[in-house]
């Protein structure tokens, strides 16, 4: 198989998103179209979609990108508890016949403003088992007739699921570093989803998930494994890294706002933040600096440099077994051309099936 690169869409209300440029019409649908379009001209597979109470609901966003475009496979980002299974399934299946197979999900299992909507706040343990219900109903859904499952947290009776998705549905992307999300990914996900840690981190989570997945007896095709990281580019090593230090020092001007000090960060992310204690590179051009200054997320570490030194730390993690990237980096409209231009050339020779 191929690998994937995909690229990032902001979903929110507000301009500004991780430094992105405060355009006029942010937030409406030509914006929204011109980045996905800007996207499938300049090499990317398509872009992940965030999703979030308090902003633009993720599938009514995809639905309307899959519209305006040829090739561009949107990557909706859907939480268990917003979306009912069966409810979900239906969407799912509908989109992905709209758009000729080309949806793609990303299962994700993290705090929200839960009670906005209705839901309730389980522990670890809860949010990923009902994930995995989540999960599991949804592919018998997309895949049999008649279903009928009787969860702990949710259940379908004979239930069939019209139109039918393309082959066994849309791929499962899912992230998660907790012990609980890994058992999740290794029975339910397509994909997992890693952060941007060092190499050594990476790997060890991949071997980890991949004895799992035997341990487990997972009845899926081999689990496949994503990078979702901040790429900052450059025509020279120098000059990006003359840019990456700037951004961060005018981050760490206004980290005070940025940081909320009684949100405790999921295990992900606290790996993330724990990484500055190692040093501000590691490897060949992992910058950890911005995590210390309110980055967040895949804004907390960034891959830095002219586009073959990002593409020689990119192969790296494709020698480790990674074979789905998620890359982004600000202004979102300026740097999407301008990395899918520059590096997937050369991921794409650097990266083979």
């Amino acid at each position: 198989m191929s690998p994937t690169f995909l690229w990032y869409i902001p979903n929110t209300v507000e301009p500004g998103h991780r430094g992105d440029d405060a355009v006029e019409g942010y937030g409406s649908l030509d914006h929204s179209v011109e980045l996905a379009v800007t996207a499938e001209r300049h090499g990317w597979s398509g872009a992940l979609i965030g999703t979030g109470w308090g902003r633009p609901d993720t599938f009514t966003v995809a639905t309307a990108l899959a519209a305006r475009t040829t090739t561009f496979r949107p990557l909706a980002a859907i939480r268990p508890g917003y979306w009912q299974p069966a409810h979900f399934a239906s969407a799912a299946a509908t989109l992905d016949r709209l758009s000729g197979g080309r949806l793609l999900i990303n299962i994700v299992s993290g705090r929200d403003n839960l009670a906005a909507y209705g839901d309730v706040e389980g522990d670890q343990a809860q949010r990923y088992a009902r994930t995995r219900e989540f999960m599991r109903i949804a592919r018998r859904l997309w895949t049999q007739e008649n279903v009928t499952y009787a969860g702990e947290h949710f259940s379908v009776t004979n239930s069939t699921v019209a139109p039918r998705p393309h082959g066994n549905g849309p791929r499962l992307y899912f992230g998660g570093a907790s012990p609980a999300a890994e058992r999740v990914a290794a029975t339910e996900a397509d994909v997992q989803l890693f952060w941007g840690e060092p190499l050594d981190g990476i790997a060890e989570r991949i071997d980890r998930l991949r004895r799992l997945t035997a341990e487990l007896d997972r009845d899926l095709p081999p689990l496949e494994f994503g990078l979702r990281i901040t790429t900052l580019i450059r025509d020279t090593t120098e000059q990006a890294w003359h840019d990456a230090e700037a951004k961060v020092a005018a981050m760490a001007a206004h980290s005070e706002t940025l940081i909320d000090p009684l949100r405790r960060p999921a295990v992900g992310q606290q790996r993330l933040l724990d990484l500055a204690a190692r040093g501000d590179v590691l490897d060949s051009c992992l910058y950890t600096a911005p995590g210390r200054h309110g980055g967040g997320g895949a804004g907390t570490t960034w891959l830095v440099g002219s586009a073959d030194d990002v593409a020689d730390a990119l192969r790296r993690y494709a020698d480790l077994g990674i074979s789905h990237f998620v890359l982004s980096d600000t202004p979102y409209r300026q740097e999407t051309a301008r990395v899918g231009d520059a590096l997937l050339p050369r991921l794409r020779e650097a990266v083979p099936a």
